[in-house]
């Protein structure tokens, strides 16, 4: 089965996550990266990011390559702003069509939220559910010794 990471990561916590999760089950990965990149500190940070995700922005992306076709799962990866996926992610689904494909999920988050986020994203999926799903609490900055055990755990689950 061919997977794809598909992720946007602000503070290095998801990618360090999907690079954990491809390294684990053998998939590629793809970052998204907004054309007009979001602040990274600071009041503006929680701000903008907030504001954009709260009012379901889609910011145009930089360029990328995804072909649904060589994909049979695909694996979404996001940190959780506002109790929402992030914007970056919301254009991309609404640029891919991901109908007959296997979706899995996994989020970053600081505090909470990514219940709440999960749900976001099965409905702009129109899912009920997801193959897996799989919440940490920012890994790379704030690292806990159970991590690695939840990844392990997430990617036995997508293990056909």
């Amino acid at each position: 089965m061919k997977t794809i990471i598909v992720f946007y990561s602000l503070e290095g916590n998801t990618a360090f996550a999907a690079n954990e999760i491809a390294a684990a089950i053998g998939g590629t990965t793809l970052r998204l990266r907004p054309k007009k990149a979001y602040p990274d500190s600071g009041f503006r940070k929680f701000f903008w990011g907030g504001k954009s995700a709260v009012m379901a922005e889609t910011p145009a992306l930089e360029p990328y390559f995804f072909d649904s076709e060589q994909y049979d799962r695909v694996i979404i990866g996001f940190p959780v702003w506002a109790g929402n996926v992030t914007p970056p992610i919301r254009t991309f689904l609404r640029e891919n069509d991901l109908t007959g494909k296997r979706v899995a999920a996994f989020a970053c988050e600081s505090g909470a939220g990514a219940e709440k986020a999960f749900g976001k994203l099965k409905e702009a999926l129109g899912r009920d559910e997801l193959e897996a799903e799989l919440i940490l609490i920012d890994p790379k900055t704030r690292p806990q010794p159970g991590n690695m055990e939840k990844i392990r755990e997430f990617c036995a689950k997508l293990k056909d």
